[in-house]
């Protein structure tokens, strides 16, 4: 297909807009559209919210923001470029290297710098704000941060404008919506209206009349996670619906189990997840405890499967005594639903699978799963043979894969860089 410069097309520079118009002149254009353009249009300009784009981050001269794509309209005689969010873009117009697109759970700039030309969103919650940063002394270097504000200012101004920022709300429960439209705000003015993702969690049973028993005591919690009143478990998705009626993108999370998904979706979010670390790992630790059972017929084993499964919240503190071939049933009855026995969901991905094929199936264009909570060795490279299959290649721009920046660093290295690297330098040192 031909394709020529937008300079080409021969339109006068809309009078005053020179500086921002010469950003897109050598832009590619189809020939075809050119040639259509030109019986239309006999100026060229930008839209206001080109001019805000560039102007709110003070892009250099000659060029346009990462996280932006340039999109075209007719106004009247005049063919104006507007730019749009998309974070499948790097500066001036062009898409990032993949469609997979990468995201660091992290809220300390120190690790976010090194990564930061090669992530196209940050997630962060309060405990990844409070517990690994500002209260852990050997990551916030000098007690240089202090508050969560100083540390999201700061992370902004390093990743620029081409990554999202995805922030989680304080607290779901106690705060009236107003309340929470007025926290959704700070963010949006601190880190602007193109960067702001809301990160609003699953709430399931937990309400502010009981949100205090996971802060007290034990910390256990005196219901089951599916003996939910109605308007507790639709208390997040009320929350996202509430949040992108008022104009923010919201990051729905707390997502471990693909039945989640599809109400997810109701509440028109633009990011979903899908947590696959601990759920794998659950899963293991159930099907060696029923395996055993099997094998040996000790009830023993059942016993532990109920401690188990009473410590990892699928039965609530008041369960202590629940039925040992109950809790064999259901522990068989989830290792199912997740077809942890067969290729589906060996792998622990069959949540990530089936949120590909629900994405697929939506008419959520601008819907993106973030696929989080990745630990070991296996995780990483089996989302990336997933994500190149035949079946899933197509959705791999639907993906962003977010991890610790030190856990997406191992994926940089292999055995071999370091014996190459031993010969390589001891040759430019001159050894023989």
């Amino acid at each position: 297909m031909l394709n020529t410069k937008v300079r080409n097309i021969g339109l006068e520079t809309a009078r005053g807009e020179e500086g921002y118009v010469e950003r897109i002149l050598d832009f590619p254009m189809e020939a075809a559209e050119m040639a259509q353009i030109q019986g239309m249009a006999k100026y060229i300009g930008v839209t206001k919210e080109f001019k805000k784009v560039i102007d709110t981050f003070k892009v250099p001269a000659g060029e346009t923001p990462a996280g932006f794509k340039v999109e075209y309209e007719l106004d009247g005689q005049v063919l104006r470029a507007n730019l749009k969010r998309d974070i499948s873009y790097d500066k001036n117009g062009q898409k990032r290297p993949t469609n997979l697109l990468f995201s660091a759970d992290s809220a300390n700039p120190y690790e976010v710098a090194p990564i930061k030309d090669f992530i196209a969103n940050l997630t962060c919650n309060p405990g990844i704000i409070y517990d690994l940063f500002i209260n852990n002394p050997k990551a916030n270097i000098g007690h240089k941060f202090n508050t969560r504000d100083e540390v999201m200012g700061e992370i902004g101004r390093i990743l620029g404008p081409g990554s999202d920022i995805s922030v989680e709300l304080n607290d779901p429960f106690g705060k009236s919506d107003a309340e929470i439209l007025e926290e959704a705000e700070k963010f949006r003015e601190m880190l602007t209206e193109y960067r702001v993702v809301i990160k609003v969690p699953m709430t399931g049973p937990v309400n502010a009349l009981n949100v205090e028993e996971l802060l007290t005591g034990d910390k256990r919690f005196s219901k089951r996670y599916n003996e939910v009143a109605t308007k507790d478990a639709f208390r997040g998705h009320n929350l996202a619906l509430m949040l992108h009626e008022h104009g923010f993108r919201v990051n729905f999370t707390l997502m471990f189990e693909p039945w989640q998904s599809a109400l997810a979706l109701q509440a028109r979010p633009y990011f979903i997840n899908s947590f696959i670390r601990h759920r794998l790992m659950q899963s293991e630790a159930m099907d060696k405890d029923l395996t055993l059972y099997r094998t040996t017929g000790d009830a023993a084993y059942l016993k532990h499967l109920r401690e188990f499964m009473i410590a990892k919240d699928y039965y609530s503190s008041k369960d202590d005594g629940v039925d040992l071939l109950e809790v064999k049933a259901k522990a068989e009855n989830l290792l199912k639903h997740r077809n942890f026995l067969n290729e589906e969901g060996s792998d622990g991905l069959d949540s990530v699978r089936q949120n590909l094929r629900l994405l697929r199936q939506s008419n959520l264009e601008d819907t993106r799963l973030i696929i989080c909570s990745m630990e070991g060795d296996n995780n990483y490279s089996d989302i990336d043979r997933l994500l190149s299959s035949d079946e899933y290649g197509d959705m791999a721009g639907r993906v962003v894969l977010t991890a610790e920046p030190n856990y997406l660093a191992q994926f940089t290295s292999a055995n071999q860089v370091v014996s190459y690297q031993r010969r390589f330098m001891n040759a430019a040192n001159g050894e023989k």
